[in-house]
């Protein structure tokens, strides 16, 4: 079986690691791996701050916390993610409000922001999507008009560029996952970066229990959301040759569509002419013209030794945002024909092309033969 991705921890991972032990790092309150890897991950995204944190959803939580997202509050979220990009919102007790996908990138549809805006709306939460990124010039603009945060969440886009610049910069916050699937991973984890001076005070404040003199006298309710120094010193350690990585994560990318453009049904990842994609996993569509379903396709396919996952059930969709009272999500008609033709191909860093193609020969082999 072919895996849908698996890390890759190499020997000079493994020493960083053991060398933070060596120097008593265990915890995520002191040690140099920790802060070194802040500045240099913050660096790397053009901003002047970085605090880590235990997972790209608390690194989410964070952000909503710092934007004083709260009750009576609505934010806007790409329909097409993670159920993490909102899970902050909800818990602050604001409203997400999901935004459709466009069917080219399949991020949030910058056509339909303005049109979601009311006297309510706070801020948006916009994904670049499986390395694909947002138009952040245009996104900005529109949260400027109306003043409002803007928080980009990119998890899966670690150095995806837009017009040549590194997301991550564009919004007041941004946040990033390093779990193990991503382009660098601590195993878990996760961080905001700021320029906001004020802003990377407060999350500093909430990410360490609201600690401030006398050190046990609280005045926020804040969370533990501290990454250990071992964790760090691994992140440290990935992001020296994150360059390398995504050197290989578009080679892989260029593979595929070479093997699997033209195909019938079959809706490949676009690369609009002023962004840079990373490809954080090989995405595609299977439309009806396929002539078998994407379920069908992806159990023809595992019986092939492929392993595969589905895009992300939509916001609109999710039963536990229809619990909470007044959710009423417009309609994403886009976001809901992507949970049911989305799937993502193995992408690990260390595929070769052989893999690849043993990967595109088995979907040439059932799109030949749909109906067996």
């Amino acid at each position: 079986m072919i895996p849908v991705f698996e890390p890759e921890v190499l020997p000079e991972d493994i020493q960083a690691v053991q060398a933070a032990l060596s120097r008593g790092e265990i915890s995520g309150s002191f040690g140099k791996a920790l802060a070194e890897f802040e500045n240099e991950f913050a660096a790397y995204c053009g901003c002047k701050h970085g605090v880590a944190t235990t997972s790209g959803t608390t690194a989410l939580e964070l952000a909503s916390a710092a934007a004083g997202f709260g009750p009576g509050d609505e934010v806007l979220v790409s329909a097409c993610t993670n159920i993490a990009s909102a899970l902050g919102i909800v818990h602050r007790g604001a409203m997400p409000v999901p935004v459709d996908s466009e069917a080219r990138t399949w991020n949030l549809d910058l056509d339909l922001l303005e049109k979601l805006i009311t006297p309510k709306t706070k801020g948006i939460v916009a994904v670049h999507l499986f390395g694909h990124p947002v138009d952040m010039d245009r996104l900005m603009k529109i949260a400027q008009k109306h003043r409002l945060t803007v928080i980009e969440d990119g998890a899966e886009a670690h150095g995806a560029k837009v017009r040549g610049r590194v997301v991550g910069s564009f919004g007041q916050m941004s946040c990033y996952s390093f779990y193990a699937n991503k382009i660098i991973t601590t195993g878990e984890g996760g961080m905001v970066v700021t320029n906001d001076d004020a802003v990377a005070e407060k999350l500093r404040l909430w990410r360490n229990l609201g600690f401030t003199q006398p050190r046990f006298r609280h005045d926020v309710a804040a969370y533990n959301f501290r990454m250990t120094s071992y964790q760090a010193a691994m992140g440290k350690s990935q992001l020296g040759r994150i360059a390398e990585t995504l050197e290989k994560k578009r080679k892989i990318a260029n593979w595929y569509t070479e093997r699997l453009t033209g195909l019938p049904g079959v809706g490949l990842p676009v690369e609009e002419p002023w962004a840079w994609h990373v490809y954080w996993m090989y995405a595609l569509t299977i439309g009806p013209e396929a002539g078998l379903t994407r379920d069908a396709f992806t159990v023809r396919l595992k019986q092939e030794g492929v392993d595969t996952r589905t895009f992300f059930c939509p916001m609109n969709a999710q039963p536990c945002f229809h619990e909470i009272p007044g959710f009423r999500p417009p309609p994403c008609p886009v976001a809901d024909r992507l949970w049911m033709e989305g799937l993502y191909l193995p992408s690990s860093h260390f595929l070769k092309e052989a893999d690849v193609e043993k990967v595109c020969a088995s979907i040439r082999r059932i799109l030949s033969s749909p109906k067996t």
